[in-house]
């Protein structure tokens, strides 16, 4: 899909924006989804008057056709001679629903995905009212707060992955960490694989982590931030998140798709750390481009629980999705939200990444207010881990500079040695 240009709302409303395929007359259909995501069903019932649709009912803004195709996009009960495509408009009073994140995602993006006269439907956009995104808990630490944290006042964190995934023991954990920070590593985080399991228990990594990360900061005064994938039922989580907050952690994980918006909220108004929010899971959400979810709405949801850092793959990555997509969803985090709650968060590039994607990435974005987290771009340099680090930093020092990378790599070592891996 393409991006669409960002919806907004003034009315107190809150509007979403669909891209919607389907063999009936797509006013009609509009008409339908409306119903089905607010007072209507299937069909007429007592009590639901002209006054109740007026005050409670969905409100079709805009349908606006696009294009046609002779075959439906999903499987489909409605059989037809032609499947039209289009873009739809909502919009919902709050009321509705109120000030609940949990009920928003329940009309914005529920039902209507399985109705019969939909062959294709997909959430591109959404905006809500002021009032509504100041009740929400918002990112607590955002750019600045990790920055502050991570004792990275410009540029961008340069992260890794502990690799293996899984397998490693607390000590072995400890070990490649104390390497990483050797190296002058930025960011540090766990793999989302690797919570609880009985070859690394949570507590036992983390108290193993802090104790390598404490004696590096007593020796050169600088504490990288190292997130903990505390993800795991609520309870799980808020102990977790108070072992790393006393062993004077700064940075907890958690996977969105795995704990929900619920959890994620519980999380969010117990922390008193930054949160990580991993986005694992999200091809089933989106790569099928006539089903799911745009980025955009999506991290909007979830910024709006409190993520502080939101994933959003990584140029030339080893996945399905374009660099162009990967693109978008960056931007979209770094956009406010709203003029009085910006509520900003901070994209991290994962995936694949090496040194090559600095230069692309700087350049479509214009900014280094984010997280380039390389496992194997990093742990695999030839040099080990150190150089692996240096090499990273140094391409994005060229990618700032303006400065091609292989003339940067004349005088950098260890980026003309990773030059000849990655």
């Amino acid at each position: 899909m393409d991006e669409p240009q960002a919806l907004s709302t003034s009315d107190g409303r809150v509007r979403a924006r669909y891209w919607l395929e389907t063999g009936d007359d797509p006013r009609r259909v509009a008409e339908v989804i409306a119903g089905e995501q607010s007072s209507g069903t299937f069909t007429a019932v007592p009590g639901e008057t002209a006054a109740l649709k007026e005050r409670s009912g969905a409100r079709v803004e805009r349908v606006d056709v696009i294009g046609h195709t002779q075959s439906p996009s999903l499987p489909s009960r409605l059989v037809a001679q032609r499947y039209t495509q289009c873009v739809l408009e909502l919009s919902w009073p709050v009321a509705n629903f109120g000030h609940s994140l949990p009920n928003l995602m329940a009309t914005l993006a529920g039902n209507l995905f399985e109705l019969r006269q939909v062959s294709g439907l997909r959430v591109l956009d959404l905006a809500v009212p002021q009032a509504f995104a100041e009740s929400c808990p918002g990112p607590a630490f955002g750019i600045d707060g990790t920055r502050a944290l991570a004792g990275v006042a410009t540029g961008p964190l340069i992260g890794t992955i502990i690799k293996p995934s899984v397998g490693l023991s607390p000590q072995e954990t400890a070990e490649t960490v104390r390497q990483l920070i050797a190296g002058g590593i930025d960011f540090i985080k766990d793999d989302e694989l690797q919570a609880d399991g009985p070859h690394c228990p949570f507590d036992e990594r983390v108290r193993a982590v802090m104790a390598v990360v404490h004696d590096a900061a007593e020796r050169t005064g600088r504490k990288p931030m190292v997130a903990f994938n505390l993800t795991g039922e609520v309870d799980e989580m808020r102990r977790r998140h108070d072992l790393v907050l006393s062993l004077g952690g700064s940075c907890v994980m958690v996977s969105l798709n795995s704990v929900g918006l619920t959890g994620l909220l519980a999380l969010r108004r117990h922390a008193q750390l930054p949160i990580h929010a991993h986005r694992n899971g999200w091809g089933y959400l989106s790569r099928c481009p006539a089903l799911g979810w745009d980025y955009a709405p999506w991290q909007a949801l979830w910024r709006l629980a409190g993520a502080d850092h939101l994933h959003v793959n990584g140029l030339a990555n080893k996945f399905s999705e374009s660099d162009d997509s990967v693109l978008a969803a960056a931007r979209a985090v770094l956009r406010p939200l709203l003029p009085g709650a910006p509520m900003y968060a901070m994209p991290v590039f994962s995936s694949g990444q090496t040194g090559l994607q600095a230069a692309p990435t700087y350049a479509a974005l214009g900014t280094t207010d984010l997280i380039h987290a390389a496992g194997g771009g990093i742990l695999g340099h030839p040099g080990g881990i150190a150089a692996g680090v240096a090499a990273m930093r140094q391409a994005w020092q060229a990618a700032v500079s303006g400065v091609p990378l292989g003339q940067h790599a004349r005088v950098h070592p260890e980026l003309a040695q990773a030059l000849e891996v990655w």
